[in-house]
């Protein structure tokens, strides 16, 4: 077989080993195949399924490693990645404790500074319960005397401003108040309380809102209201027309004319000469000219008996206040109604009026109208003698004075 092998190998050029000698090999093996008995076919067919597999086992293998060398390298960076990665975490991590840190020694100090607090308020709300206890104990003195303080600031309020409605609030709370309580010993009390409540009903009523609501109309209409100093003031209604301008005395020569026409006319029916036609045109023309002439002049020039001579006198920016101080005027009675000074009230009132009688004027409607509303406003009555809570107060003080 070797010398089967060897004589091929003769018969190759000798200028390509690498090459010669695979063809070589090649054919030898063939040859060998060919030439071997048949016993011998199943024994190569293994050898060369087993030289595939080991081929394989070697490509396998050397895939693996290939694969084992990429997977370690790529291993080792990402190590060397987490490396630095860890490295930077591990000093934001000694900042972040080191800040921790810190922030622990602050927190311990306001947790001593809270501590000392907390004792503090401990110590304050033991003191506290202590004096609710007090409290507690006297509670019907305390509920007294509260009652007592509210009614005698209902009392100053019902004698200075006549606040009725806020007496009778004072008075029912307080009278809600007792009720909780359900002790017999506050009878006497309650008693008073509703005698007190009603003779607070029992006052007639003023209607503070419908005078309030006519003195704001009053102001409103100042602005409108025309003064004596004004160019062009309203006139009334009872203001005399102006008269005629009386006719002018014919001439005497005209006056014979019209007797000798006459004496003619009684003589003898003649037709009117051009003369007479034209005097009589002409003397109706002057008429009617002296007439609108009469008329224009009593248009420009007016004459007006005036008290009060400053009040022609007035500029226009002194009649700018003079209506302000009439409407402060009206304000501070509104203000006084309010809070029932029927004084201050009624002289306020009579202010704006002798205010309006000199500087406005009074043949205007409207200064007419404003007058009227402030004297009915004027003749309301605010005198109404307030009740005290004399009774409830003295009987609140004497159960104090008993227990």
């Amino acid at each position: 077989m070797n010398e089967q092998q060897s004589t091929p190998e003769s018969n190759l050029p000798e200028t390509k080993p690498e090459a010669s000698y695979n063809n070589a090999s090649a054919s030898s093996a063939s040859s060998y195949y060919s030439s071997a008995p048949d016993g011998t076919a199943p024994l190569r067919r293994r050898q060369r399924v087993l030289t595939i597999l080991l081929l394989l086992v070697i490509i396998a293998l050397g895939a693996q490693w290939w694969l084992s060398r990429t997977e370690l390298r790529d291993l080792r960076s990402e190590v060397a990645q987490r490396l630095q990665t860890g490295d930077n975490s591990n000093n934001e991590l000694k900042g972040v404790l080191k800040s921790v840190q810190e922030n622990t020694k602050e927190l311990q100090s306001k947790v001593s500074v809270l501590d000392s607090k907390q004792a503090e308020s401990q110590s304050q709300q033991l003191a506290l319960e202590q004096m609710y206890q007090d409290l507690n104990k006297n509670r019907d003195d305390w509920a007294l005397s509260e009652i007592e303080e509210v009614l005698s600031t209902a009392d100053q309020q019902l004698e200075l401003a006549g606040n009725v409605q806020g007496a009778l609030i004072a008075l029912q709370n307080a009278d809600k108040s007792l009720s909780r309580s359900d002790k017999p010993q506050f009878i006497a009390i309650r008693r008073a309380i509703a005698r007190d409540i009603d003779r607070l009903k029992a006052l007639p009523t003023v209607d503070i809102a419908g005078i309030a609501v006519r003195l704001d109309s009053a102001i409103g209409q100042i602005d409108n209201m025309p003064l004596l100093v004004d160019e062009k003031p309203v006139e009334s209604a009872n203001e005399p027309k102006p008269r005629m301008a009386p006719q002018p005395a014919a001439k005497p020569a005209a006056k014979a004319a019209a007797k000798n026409g006459k004496a003619q006319a009684a003589d003898a029916p003649a037709e009117p000469s051009a003369w007479s036609q034209w005097l009589a045109g002409a003397q109706d023309k002057w008429q009617s000219m002296s007439t609108e002439m009469w008329a224009e002049l009593r248009q420009l020039v007016r004459i007006r008996e005036v008290q009060t001579p400053e009040a022609i006198l007035l500029s226009p920016g002194q009649a700018y206040f003079v209506r302000e101080n009439l409407k402060l005027r009206l304000l501070n009675a509104r203000l006084a109604l309010l809070s029932r000074n029927e004084f201050a009230f009624r002289n306020d009132l009579s202010a704006a009026q002798d205010s309006i009688a000199k500087y406005f004027d009074t043949r205007a409607k409207q200064v007419q109208t404003t007058q009227a509303l402030l004297k009915q406003v004027q003749g309301s009555n605010l005198a109404i003698q307030m009740p005290t809570l004399a009774e409830s107060l003295n009987a609140v003080r004497n159960y104090k004075a008993r227990h």
